[in-house]
């Protein structure tokens, strides 16, 4: 049996055709896209409409214009009933949502729904995972004899985490602008960064590295004259806003010795190099390599949950690439087909290890096996390519400068 199970103008267009046969009312039309269909209402009017990711076009026989279908139909596991009576041979076609805004009617089917299935037969989705788990591994004679379905849901889940932090490509990115305050803020679905670069008017990436130059308080209380945090009518302390975040956020990154003349190139080899408050940082001697570049810099605003940016990368467009754990939306929940056996392999060796009374060796056999399958979906993940690899090899009889 093909594994494939959509057509070229499904995959392609994100459309499918029918022929009206019976002009009764209630007909039923099944949609066989990989895609399920997402029905809020049939009427433009209603807000739920919103929701549809498809539209439904209309072309009477022996017409090439294509309208929009607005009467009442119904859609219920991806079958389209339409109430009322349609003409015989009557064309009825399902349009997908496209970002070029579909095929027919007046191309207004906006979305990204089609885009978003495109690649997708490189995956495999977490639901397909835990159905084929139970059939080839629970069961009389089997690696498990006997687990609940919901148990094999969750180290499913906690499998797919742990494969994306370091395994599967669930690099997220996202284009930003760096407004004047300086601030972005983390992007919902966030684990961890990967990189934040800036990009100039070529288009060309500048990486924007981490700096200790600073820190972002996680408390800002008020003091009084000795000193001591004071307290509001709740008796909880009272926070100001933070002096350390406004001084960097104020300061001329020119400070910073980059750009030194001769008076101040002097005062600071010579003059202790506290002349103006940052020594030789970024300086032409005794240089700090993590901070002698000049793309800016960032940190982490643990308190307001941003990333906070360097003056010199104000109104900047930058590109935030992160991490994000394979389970904040439905399209996320799939993992490629050469990680899929070592997803079962995480799976086994979870169980069977968090049971009681179950023998060391078979424990230990699971956790090589996951391991070693792990090992492997890296390996193909990887993606390294010989032509590619060959061409960067190309000058490995360069010195290499330490």
């Amino acid at each position: 049996m093909a594994l494939i199970t959509e057509n070229n103008a499904q995959y392609y267009a994100g459309t499918q055709d029918f022929l009206v046969s019976n002009a009764a009312a209630g007909q039923a039309y099944t949609c066989t896209f990989d895609t399920d269909l997402v029905f809020g209402s049939h009427n433009p009017l209603e807000t739920n409409y919103a929701l549809n990711n498809f539209k439904l076009y209309t072309a009477a026989a022996g017409v090439a214009t294509y309208t929009e279908y607005t009467a009442a139909y119904t859609v219920l596991n991806n079958v389209i009933t339409i109430t009322a009576g349609i003409p015989l041979n009557t064309s009825i076609v399902v349009q997908l949502k496209t970002k070029e805004g579909g095929q027919y009617g007046n191309r207004d089917a906006y979305g990204d729904v089609v885009e978003e299935n495109w690649g997708s037969y490189a995956y495999i989705k977490l639901n397909d995972i835990i159905d084929n788990y139970m059939v080839g591994y629970v069961g009389d004679g089997k690696l498990v004899n006997k687990v609940k379905k919901s148990d094999v849901l969750f180290f499913a889940k906690r499998g797919l985490q742990e494969f994306s932090y370091d395994t599967l490509k669930s690099i997220k990115s996202q284009e930003l602008t760096i407004p004047p305050n300086l601030s972005v803020p983390i992007p919902q679905d966030y684990v961890n960064y990967v990189n934040i670069s800036w990009i100039d008017q070529a288009g060309i990436k500048h990486i924007i590295y981490p700096t200790t130059l600073t820190s972002n308080p996680y408390k800002t209380p008020i003091q009084d004259g000795q000193g001591v945090p004071t307290q509001d009518n709740f008796e909880s302390n009272l926070q100001g806003t933070s002096i350390i975040n406004k001084r960097w956020r104020d300061n001329n990154l020119k400070n910073l010795d980059r750009e030194l003349d001769n008076s101040s190139f002097w005062a600071n080899i010579y003059g202790g190099g506290f002349g103006n408050g940052f020594g030789t940082v970024g300086g032409q001697y005794g240089i700090q390599p993590e901070i002698a570049q000049i793309n800016g810099w960032f940190t982490i605003n643990e308190r307001e949950n941003k990333f906070s940016f360097s003056s010199d990368l104000s109104d900047k467009l930058i590109i935030l690439s992160y991490i994000s754990d394979g389970l904040s939306i439905d399209s996320d929940t799939r993992v490629p087909k050469m990680a899929e056996e070592a997803m079962y392999a995480y799976i086994s060796h979870a169980i069977i290890s968090t049971r009681s009374n179950q023998p060391e060796y078979v424990v230990n056999r699971l956790s090589r096996e996951k391991a070693a399958k792990l090992r492997n979906a890296k390996i193909r993940l990887s993606n390294i390519k010989l032509e590619e690899f060959t061409q960067i090899m190309r000058g490995k009889s360069k010195w290499i400068k330490n």
